[in-house]
This record gives C-alpha cells, sequence and structure tokens, in this order.
C-alpha cells in the first residue's frame, strides 16, 4: 500500500490530478454534463495517499499527534463527497498533494557521506610474524598483532608505534593542520594516514571498538537522535479538527442545512496553513543559493532562527588551512634574510614534508635562488639533512638538532616558546652544528573572522571554539579574533560532548567545520554549517547548510535569513487562519457554498504563495 501512495503522491501523478480538477471546474462551471465528474480521478490520486497518511497516524501516533492536518482534509473530502460535491473535495485534496511535494523537497538527504566514511578503512593490512609479512584482510585482525604501515599508506586499526617514526596526517580524527610526528611509543589512529616513514604497530583497538569505527556510530547516532521537528500544521491541526466538527455539528443543529455543516469542514481545511512552510522555506532556499549557499532542508532555517549558540572548528573555517611562512628568526652575522631562506629552501626541495613544501613555495614568491644540493637525507618526523656548498645544513626539530650535535642557545629556546605560544610551527636550522635562525609557520586566519564573529556577538549569540588542536594554538588564534570559549585538543567524540552539554544546557547550537572529524558534531548540532569548498564530502553530506564559497562572512547573513523565514511563515499562518474564519462565518450565513468555499480558500493559499514570494528578492545584507 505504501509503494502505490508514494506512486500516487509523486509529482507526475499530482500534475495528473491538478489537471482533472481543472477539468471538473470548467465543465460545472459552464453547465458541461459528464457521465463521470473527472475530479473523481483526482480525489484517487491525491486522496488516497492522504487517507493513508491520516490513518497510519491515528494508529501509530502517541496522544494529541494523532490528530494531524491530514485527518481534517479526509474529513473534509468525505463530507463533500456525500453532498456530491466533488470538485470541492479534489481541490482539497490536491492543494494538499502540491504541500507535501514542496515539503518532501527541502527534506531530502544525501546519505552516501556515511558509506565514504566506512570506506577510509583499508581491506588488506600487513602482519609481521617471525619477522616477514603476510597480508591479510583488516577483519582477521585481533589485539596484539603487528603490523606494518608503509609511506603513504592507511593505518588500520588503533595501536602504538612499536618500530619506526613518521609524520601521520590525523586530521580525518583532530581536524589539525599539521602531520603530527610520532615515534615509538605514541598512539596512532585508525583512518588516519602515514606520510613518511615505515612504522610497525601493535593493534590495541580493532574493529567495532576502533576510533574510525567509532566516528561512524557518532554520525549514525547522532542522525537518530534528532529528534523530528513536528510540521506547524500539524501542530495547528490538533486544536484545527476539534473546533471544526465541533463548528460544524453546531452548524448543522441550528440550522438544519448539511451543506452549510460541509462548507465550514471545506473552509476549515489548512490548505494555506499547510503551503505556509514549504513555500517560504523554497523561497529562502533560492534567495540563499544566490548567495553561493545551499540548504538541504526547512527544519535548518527554521532552527537557525532560534540558535543562540555558534560553535565554529578552526582549521579550514576561522583559518584558511593552509600553512605560510610567518616568521624569519636569524641568529647568525653572516648570513642575511634572503641568503638563509636560500639555503634552507634549496634543502626543503627534495622534502615531501608539507612544512617544508610551505617554505620552498615561499621562497619561489620571494624570487629566492635555489642552490644546488650535493648530499640529502631525512628522518621522518625529526628533519632533514643537505650538503650545500660543502656547508652541512640540518633543518628540522629540537631533537633532531640535538641528535646532530648542534647546542641549541637558551635565546633560541625562548624564541621557540614564543612561536609555539601563538600556534606557530618552528623549524630550526644549523650550518655546520651551529644553530643560525629559525623559521616559523602559520596557519592563516581569514581576514574577516574577527568582524564576523563581532557581528554574531552584536546578535546576541555566544561564539564557542571546538578544535582538535593543541590548548596554545587555539588560545592564540581565539584570542585574534575575540573568542572567549575555547575547548582545545578535543577528538570527534569530544567535540560531540561539548554541543551536548550545551544543548542540556538549553542552548541551540549551530556547528561550523570543514573536516571528516567534525561530521558528528555537525549531525549533532542543531544546524551544522560545513565550509563546502574544501570540505570532505563527508562533511558536506553531514551538515544542513553548505557555503559553497567558504565565505564565513554569509553566517550573519543566514541568521538574518531564517529570522525573516520563520517571521514570515508564521505571519502566512495567521493570515490563512483569518481567511478561514472570515470564510466559516460567511459559510454559518449560507452565503458560502464547499465549491465556492474551496475557491475562497484557495484564493488565500495563492496569498500565501505570492507572500512567500517575496523572500526571494529581499535584501538582508
Amino acid at each position: 500500500m505504501k509503494k502505490i501512495c508514494d506512486f500516487l503522491s509523486g509529482v507526475p501523478m499530482s500534475i495528473v490530478g491538478g489537471i482533472f480538477v481543472v477539468i471538473s471546474f470548467v465543465l460545472s462551471h459552464f453547465d458541461i454534463p459528464v457521465a463521470i465528474d473527472p475530479a473523481w480521478i483526482t480525489i484517487i490520486i491525491c486522496g488516497i495517499p492522504l487517507l493513508y497518511l491520516s490513518i497510519w497516524r491515528v494508529i501509530h501516533n502517541k496522544g494529541i499527534q494523532k490528530i494531524s492536518s491530514a485527518l481534517l482534509i479526509c474529513i473534509a473530502m468525505i463530507a463533500a463527497i456525500m453532498i456530491d460535491d466533488l470538485f470541492a473535495a479534489g481541490e482539497v485534496a490536491f492543494i494538499m498533494a502540491i504541500g507535501a511535494i514542496l515539503e518532501d523537497k527541502t527534506t531530502k538527504r544525501a546519505k552516501k557521506g556515511l558509506t565514504q566514511l566506512i570506506n577510509l578503512t583499508p581491506m588488506l593490512a600487513r602482519r609481521i610474524i617471525d619477522g616477514k609479512e603476510e597480508m591479510i584482510k583488516t577483519e582477521e585482525i585481533k589485539v596484539g598483532y603487528i603490523l606494518r604501515v608503509l609511506p603513504g599508506e592507511t593505518i588500520p586499526v588503533d595501536g602504538v608505534i612499536v618500530s619506526g617514526h613518521s609524520s601521520i596526517d590525523q586530521s580525518i580524527m583532530t581536524g589539525e593542520s599539521l602531520p603530527v610526528d610520532k615515534e615509538i611509543d605514541d598512539t596512532v589512529f585508525c583512518g588516519t594516514w602515514n606520510c613518511f616513514g615505515t612504522i610497525d604497530v601493535k593493534a590495541t583497538q580493532i574493529n567495532e571498538n576502533s576510533s574510525l569505527q567509532k566516528l561512524i556510530r557518532l554520525v549514525q547516532d547522532a542522525e537518530d537522535k534528532k529528534a523530528p521537528i513536528a510540521r506547524i500544521a500539524d501542530v495547528c491541526a490538533s486544536w484545527l479538527v476539534p473546533v471544526a466538527l465541533l463548528i460544524a455539528i453546531f452548524a448543522y443543529v441550528f440550522t438544519g442545512n448539511i451543506v452549510r455543516a460541509v462548507t465550514v469542514l471545506v473552509v476549515f481545511c489548512p490548505c494555506a496553513l499547510v503551503l505556509a512552510t514549504p513555500t517560504a522555506i523554497m523561497a529562502a532556499i533560492g534567495q540563499a543559493t544566490k548567495h553561493g549557499i545551499v540548504i538541504k532542508s526547512g527544519e535548518a532555517l527554521e532552527n537557525m532562527g532560534k540558535v543562540d549558540t555558534i560553535t565554529f572548528d578552526k582549521t579550514g573555517t576561522l583559518t584558511f588551512g593552509k600553512l605560510e611562512v610567518s616568521d624569519i628568526a636569524l641568529f647568525s652575522d653572516t648570513l642575511n634574510k634572503q641568503e638563509f631562506l636560500s639555503l634552507v629552501a634549496s634543502a626543503e626541495t627534495r622534502s615531501e614534508h608539507p612544512l617544508g613544501k610551505a617554505i620552498v613555495n615561499y621562497a619561489k614568491e620571494q624570487n629566492v635562488e635555489f642552490k644546488t644540493i650535493s648530499d640529502f637525507s631525512m628522518e621522518s618526523g625529526k628533519g632533514i639533512y643537505s650538503l650545500i656548498n660543502n656547508d652541512h645544513l640540518y633543518c628540522g626539530n629540537e631533537k633532531y638538532l640535538r641528535e646532530n650535535g648542534v647546542h641549541i642557545p637558551e635565546n633560541t629556546i625562548q624564541t621557540i616558546e614564543v612561536f609555539r605560544n601563538e600556534g606557530k610551527a618552528s623549524i630550526l636550522v644549523a650550518m655546520n652544528h651551529v644553530c643560525i635562525g629559525i623559521i616559523a609557520l602559520s596557519d592563516v586566519l581569514r581576514p574577516t573572522a574577527g568582524e564576523i564573529v563581532n557581528s554574531l556577538k552584536a546578535m546576541n549569540t555566544d561564539i564557542v571554539l571546538l578544535t582538535g588542536d593543541h590548548q596554545k594554538t587555539a588560545d592564540y588564534f581565539a584570542k585574534q579574533v575575540g573568542i572567549k570559549t575555547v575547548k582545545a585538543n578535543l577528538l570527534p567524540v569530544d567535540k560531540v560532548d561539548r554541543i551536548l552539554q550545551l544543548q542540556k544546557a538549553q542552548k541551540s547550537v549551530c556547528m561550523i567545520g570543514d573536516g571528516v572529524n567534525d561530521a558528528p558534531a555537525l549531525k549533532t548540532a542543531n544546524v551544522g554549517i560545513a565550509m563546502g569548498g574544501m570540505g570532505s564530502d563527508i562533511t558536506v553530506d553531514a551538515s544542513d547548510m553548505i557555503l559553497m564559497s567558504d565565505d564565513i562572512s554569509k553566517i550573519p547573513y543566514l541568521k538574518r535569513l531564517s529570522n525573516a523565514t520563520v517571521k514570515t511563515i508564521k505571519c502566512s499562518i495567521a493570515l490563512s487562519l483569518v481567511i478561514n474564519f472570515i470564510a466559516i462565518f460567511l459559510s454559518l450565513q449560507g452565503l458560502l457554498t464547499p465549491t465556492t468555499g474551496a475557491l475562497v480558500h484557495n484564493a488565500g493559499s495563492v496569498l500565501v504563495v505570492l507572500i512567500a514570494a517575496l523572500l526571494y528578492d529581499r535584501k538582508f545584507e
């Protein structure tokens, strides 16, 4: 039965129903006799799904939710059929069908993102047993197995490194913009990417207990836990149905005229009320699309208007998620900054590390001359060595330089600490075992970030920063834009927990993010907004709204648009109810029949659509 109703309520069959109800009106208007009124086709096409929906809700919904707008329409439709006013019956059924189609168009969600998340787990793993490698299926891995992960491979389980060192891109879990250097006894996560060195990992969490599987479950659970928002039409119907029935009964009792009673039921049908929400939402979605914003549901628009707390991810959201050279600290009297940069960039030309690539790109922008390298080596997660013009050049972290006999003066350590407090990554440079300088790199803050935060605060919205980055990095960027509440070092489950805590405190939360690690938080928040230009497909699919141009300056605009949409819906509903009550009064006076009553409340529906259409071109900036 459901398949039949889905077919009948589709766009093609609804169009057919509309054609036949128009034919019925034309035939009756010109008094053209027919054997079978064409409105019967409309009643069957548009009425059966409506009847099925109303019965289903009566059976399965609880309490007052059993009474819906569909039930009132069905009562009016049946009453109109009983007095042989088939046009009125077909017309109200068709209007409801149109409203349902518009609403469905605004609420469809893509589900492919979860599949992509699941596919991040590799199918095979390389087990080390008795010093030899063997390929096994991922599901065959057991706790304690030693697994070898080569450069460029995805880590198949949560585990601890027992041999080797490397840099791990764990942005999928933490959202950090930089790969994290890992060595023996450090923890690694399933689904993260091994950038450089070969490592042997001892499995500690497998299958459903791994971090990636927990991330998948978080996305699934967040979707399941989201309470469905009752349609405004159905909320109103909980009192409209009893009131309509009582007025219709009184009309029949006091006038003895069944036509007046049926007319009351017809004009009481909440067709304009049903159309108020989807038409306003469709207009607002069209308005947002012109500004490069995709809104995936009407609920998101309504909820955005209620949001009082916005949580930002840092990397790729408040920042561009792109590393750039920010500082050069030189400790040599024999080199200038240009010569120093030339040496370091020349050495880094053979490095695959993101920091090295950023230095090379910066040097090219500065038109630096690159030197010839006669020797090169790299220790994953530590640094690089180059021989340039018989000078031994070491670029890396403090540990790497010390291991190669370089003394690091106290003033250099203080400079490193300053950069660290500013959320910057530092590369120490030594030539011939003497520390000659530091190159600091940082993510780049979006120039409009501070203005946006201030604008949202002016709209009585609390701002919170949720990030997987280190606390000092998070604090530095938060201070730059004026965010006081900062939560750092967060895994995906931690971000979800923070949002749930805010919701328990009666906050309506909007989450803005771009990474895969943000997907559960986007699903959990009342409204999730993804950075569509650079965000992952999984993040985009988990969100309610998408900023296609990655322009977070659109957030205040979205808030104003959402507020206006909600006001328009409420205004349209109030207007439709006023028209309905006027029509009821005229019906009780005998001035309206079911057919003319249907036309009157149909005019109300048209008026509601016109009001909603005004949203499309309204200015909100």
